[in-house]
């Protein structure tokens, strides 16, 4: 049976549960078996590797041995009804959450007790979970080819996930993480962070760029293990960004913390990193006393302006990062009019792609961009690409999502940051604003693409299609500025 089918009757098994109920609950009860699963896969090739490597005892269960997938739940005619749901709800459940696993000295430990802090079981029949259980024996985690497999399933359950989730919860389109993870080249030894990390697709993505071109042995893998740092503000994303470390063959992903980057003053941050890539939320609106945390005349509450100067403050000095943003942060007035002044000042905001509308679709119609920037140097100019749909296509959507291909002309025109991108030419997608021009402005970043004259169309279908998609960047605006209204309105009420 395949991998996918196998998810597929889980889920059919989770439809008859009386506790579960919709797919945010599906995908969180799935979310803790895999998690579980992967964990002891992945403890049964340490212990071998550790006892087989030297003949002696070295290896030490992270969790005490009844809690391991392989004592509960392997066997298919094992514990099943209500004492199944005992087992879990009185012992499993309480046990992992109340760990005595400290990081330093068992930091696998306290990876079971992180990933399990807010989860919980939501199925209510234990012959169901039974069968469940059952259905995921059949995915074999320690086979290669299965583990790979999976891993693109798992970008489907990301999905889902999404699907299922509030405004401003995005999944990034693999082929934007990938084409941002390209051109940021992450190197070997390099501190690498998503400080939103969601269910991790830019540190899986930046994982595999890193041994994919620079791990060559098994020092160099152990330093990559290191490099990787999230974090993720809810219990369900966290848990499968864990999941997805632990498949990706991260050992221990204890750099993947469980909280709110934004929740600790600014200048309190004393860990610099030398890549930041990521798609803070945007759109929302953080808890009251978070802004507190900023310095006052640059304080907000809009969850994307707050990312924005966080990850200022805390890169290297020549450290480089991309950022997905919104529209609105570019035309954005007053609190982000001052950011935009301080990112230009403090980094060289060197390209801006601007992405297409349906990028996010079915999640949102707002428009976004991809920001590079390296900090250190102030901004000279500016470059900006306006990514183009490919042939055919008039937008995209679930089923004919946007592809890593397409980007194949920005890298091709791309050049390189050391020679202040010398080769780079303007084309009908391309073109450059100096930062006397953006100044002039009052930092206003949106730009149109100034090659693009006006072409008339008399075609019903053209007129009707535009018509639409002018209509949801009408509707998208509204939202954007009825966020920036609220928060206005919320500051001077303070």
């Amino acid at each position: 049976m395949s991998v996918s089918s196998v998810i597929k009757s889980i889920q059919d098994i989770m439809r008859k549960d009386a506790g579960v109920d919709g797919d945010a609950q599906r995908l969180g009860q799935m979310s803790w078996l895999l998690f579980l699963k992967i964990f002891d896969a992945q403890e049964e090739a340490l212990e071998f590797e550790l006892d087989g490597s030297n003949g002696s005892d070295s290896y030490q269960e992270p969790i005490p041995s009844e809690y391991l997938w392989r004592n509960w739940a392997a066997d298919n005619e094992g514990i099943t009804g209500d004492e199944l749901l005992e087992f879990v709800n009185d012992k499993l459940f309480t046990e992992l959450k109340s760990l005595t696993a400290p990081i330093n000295l068992n930091p696998r430990g306290y990876v079971v007790k992180e990933a399990f802090s807010d989860a919980f079981n939501y199925m209510k029949n234990g012959t169901l979970l039974r069968q469940v259980i059952n259905k995921l024996n059949e995915i074999d985690f320690t086979d290669s080819q299965e583990r790979h497999l999976f891993g693109d399933l798992y970008e489907q359950i990301l999905k889902d996930l999404q699907s299922a989730g509030n405004a401003g919860e995005f999944y990034t389109p693999r082929a934007i993480t990938r084409f941002i993870v390209d051109r940021i080249d992450p190197k070997l030894g390099e501190s690498i962070m998503d400080p939103a990390c969601g269910t991790g697709g830019f540190l899986a993505c930046s994982f595999d760029h890193v041994k994919d071109n620079y791990v060559k042995t098994a020092l160099d893998h152990q330093t990559l293990q290191k490099q990787i740092h999230g974090v993720e503000k809810k219990q369900l994303p966290h848990l499968l960004c864990t999941t997805n470390m632990l498949l990706h063959g991260i050992e221990v992903p204890v750099q993947v913390k469980h909280g709110n980057t934004l929740n600790k003053p600014l200048s309190s941050w004393d860990d610099e990193v030398d890549v930041i890539v990521t798609n803070p939320p945007f759109g929302g609106t953080e808890e009251d006393g978070i802004e507190k945390n900023f310095p006052a005349d640059t304080r907000t509450r809009e969850t994307a302006d707050l990312f924005l100067q966080l990850i200022v403050e805390i890169l290297k000095d020549g450290g480089r990062a991309a950022v997905v943003l919104p529209d609105g942060t570019l035309f954005g007035e007053g609190v982000k009019t001052k950011i935009k002044k301080l990112l230009t000042e403090e980094c060289n905001l060197h390209t801006i792609v601007r992405l297409p509308n349906g990028v996010f679709s079915p999640y949102t119609g707002i428009k976004t961009n991809i920001l590079f920037f390296t900090k250190g140097k102030p901004t000279e100019k500016v470059w900006y690409y306006e990514h183009p749909y490919p042939e055919g296509v008039k937008n995209y959507n679930k089923t004919k999502p946007m592809k890593f291909e397409e980007f194949q002309t920005e890298i091709d025109w791309w050049g390189t940051e050391e020679d202040s991108f010398a080769a780079r030419v303007e084309t009908e997608q391309a073109w450059q604003v100096s930062i006397e021009d953006i100044i002039a402005r009052n930092f206003n970043l949106d730009i149109k693409n100034p090659h693009v004259g006006e072409v008339i169309s008399h075609d019903p279908q053209k007129l009707l299609g535009d018509y639409a998609e002018q209509q949801a960047d009408i509707q998208a605006l509204r939202d954007q500025l009825k966020g920036i209204l609220t928060n206005a309105l919320a500051d001077d009420g303070k």
